[in-house]
């Protein structure tokens, strides 16, 4: 939101004087397409689209959803940009935004295409004039992609990305596994235990705070890393209240790792993902379970 300029920042899009208009998700998390072809008029540009849900509980978008949507708004203004973000679903289905119309795809290698050894960096896919605009902002006019910081890390993206696909299908695992069993617990799950995967995030709503506090203390109790530490709720910069985050990775910040983090406001939901191996994600879910029951939130 400080990036856009919906809560003002310093260095935001709006004070570059690009404009930015949201058009909300009807009740059950599908498009509003009605008012979708409504906010695009003459000055529109780009339409991006979030695949994952982020901090909301809504169901995530599946690539068919989005090439509709791609579609649909193309047929309205033919020149419009499609920018899709797919941080979290990259590897989780056959197919990616690409194949069904995006002009861009973005995303970071921290999570899903790193496949755990990428230690910094993000991506950009997409249409060569729009990838090598993206290139001469991010350096500097006129090199573009010809120039720029490797820092000596080129080794891990691309062995990090021949590993990707079967560390996404561990978190997958994973985040099906702890759907199964928290929805049997009672607790509301998104997705549940049954519904397709559009990316690897789960999120579980505890309805107080103590319980998404309680379940990122015990995933951080099975972290590979600082295993030792108590996470604890902050006003984390960008986020519009305090965070709980709970990550002992090898790389900082990677949530392809074993992870989970949420807001502390209502409806107080957790969201978990990550686990380079099965068994590791495994240990991490049953683990959370053991600091909720020792809370006396769980019973089992």
């Amino acid at each position: 939101e400080e990036v856009i300029g919906i809560r003002p920042s310093n260095g935001s899009l709006a004070e570059y004087g690009i404009s930015y208009s949201q058009v909300d998700l009807l009740a059950d998390g599908t498009f509003d397409y009605e008012n979708i072809k409504k906010a695009i008029n003459d000055k529109t540009k780009m339409v991006a689209i979030q695949r994952s849900k982020g901090y909301q509980t809504r169901p995530s978008f599946s690539v068919k959803q989005i090439g509709e949507l791609i579609t649909f708004v193309k047929g309205i203004k033919p020149d419009l940009v499609c920018m899709v973000d797919n941080c979290y679903g990259e590897f989780v289905e056959t197919i990616e935004p690409s194949d069904v119309g995006a002009d861009m795809t973005v995303g970071s290698l921290i999570k899903n295409p790193g496949g755990g050894l990428a230690p910094i960096g993000g991506y950009i896919a997409g249409r060569e004039d729009l990838i090598d605009a993206c290139g001469y902002r991010l350096t500097s006019p006129g090199l573009g992609r010809e120039v720029g910081a490797s820092l000596g890390v080129m080794k891990y993206f691309y062995q990090g990305l021949f590993l990707a696909p079967t560390v996404s299908a561990s978190a997958l695992k994973g985040a099906i596994f702890a759907a199964n069993i928290y929805e049997k617990l009672g607790f509301p799950v998104i997705p549940n235990g049954t519904e397709s995967r559009h990316d690897i995030i789960q999120a579980v709503e505890f309805g107080i705070p103590e319980g998404v506090i309680e379940f990122c203390k015990g995933i951080q109790a099975a972290a590979p890393v600082d295993s030792y530490v108590t996470p604890e709720p902050w006003p984390m910069p960008g986020y519009d209240s305090d965070v709980i985050m709970a990550a002992g990775a090898f790389v900082q910040g990677s949530s392809i790792e074993l992870s989970a983090d949420g807001p502390i406001k209502p409806p107080y939901a957790v969201y978990f993902q990550g686990g380079l191996t099965w068994p590791h994600a495994k240990l991490g879910i049953l683990m959370s379970l053991e600091y909720l029951v020792r809370a006396g939130i769980v019973t089992l």
